[in-house]
């Protein structure tokens, strides 16, 4: 009997450290999980690869933060200027390109401030200004609050001057849309996550189309250097199967309401 016990508890214990060799944590932003792309690849990528991936669903802002800690493996997120930052500071050795979808900005049915005539999404942003409208905003420093600031600094407005009509949340992308329907307000989101939102209330895509819009998803492996214990080796594999074909094949497979709303541009 204490053979038994000693031999199940062995085996136990080989399982439970296999598991955990073989677990990955990835900090990605809440519009990938929000699109529900997150629900659509990751399982492709733990079974072709026999991995664990644990994902912490955070703004972009939160995930670089993550990424310094030392906290997470691999990183996925959409802000550009903050990925240019943590590589050049060596938290990565460079950031890789997957995919790009879209901003939109949502506003009601009835668009009060007219942002439908808007002819590009600077003129749509100075006629959101002037307007006494509502503003939903992240406020959580993720990357679509960051493109949010971005297009406010083009105008040279602060939307703080707003007053009270310029929400700022600090939440994930679908809980701020929520907000926004419950307060028949605009709001800057990505195309994904709107189109697979169920709450959509008395809100529609009011402006669409400018290349300002763009939003491009890039990953970044944690430097070994500045966190020894990241698992390197493991981080590789997902981003070789992240720039393969079949990870091409299924982004651009991922429909909403018969729209592709994910492109595949791995270099």
């Amino acid at each position: 009997m204490i053979k038994i016990i000693f031999t199940l508890a062995v085996l136990l214990f080989v399982q439970l450290n296999t598991a955990a060799a073989n677990q990955v944590r990835l900090a990605v932003t809440s519009s990938f999980h929000n699109s529900g792309l997150s629900d659509y690849l990751i399982p492709h990528v733990e079974t072709d690869l026999k991995l664990d991936i644990q994902l912490i669903v955070v703004g972009t802002g939160q995930a670089i933060k993550l990424g310094k800690n030392g906290d997470v493996d691999a990183i996925l997120v959409h802000s550009k200027p903050d990925e240019e930052e943590f590589v050049k500071t060596g938290f990565a050795k460079y950031r890789r390109q997957i995919m790009f979808n879209d901003y939109v900005i949502l506003g009601p049915l009835t668009d009060p401030a007219k942002i439908k005539l808007a002819n590009s999404i600077l003129d749509a942003f100075e006629r959101l200004s002037k307007s006494k409208t509502k503003f939903v905003s992240r406020g959580d420093l993720s990357g679509t609050h960051k493109k949010e600031i971005e297009i406010w600094k083009k105008i040279n407005f602060n939307p703080d001057t707003i007053g009270e009509n310029y929400i700022s949340v600090g939440s994930n992308m679908g809980k701020a849309i929520n907000i926004a329907v419950a307060f028949d307000a605009y709001i800057l989101s990505d195309r994904a996550t709107w189109l697979n939102h169920q709450n959509k209330g008395n809100l529609a895509i009011q402006f669409e189309g400018d290349q300002l819009l763009h939003n491009q998803y890039s990953f970044l492996p944690i430097s070994k250097k500045r966190h020894p214990h990241i698992k390197s080796t493991l981080v590789e594999k997902i981003e070789h199967w992240l720039v393969s074909e079949k990870s091409k094949k299924l982004i651009n497979s991922y429909i909403i309401e018969n729209k592709q709303v994910f492109t595949f541009n791995a270099n």
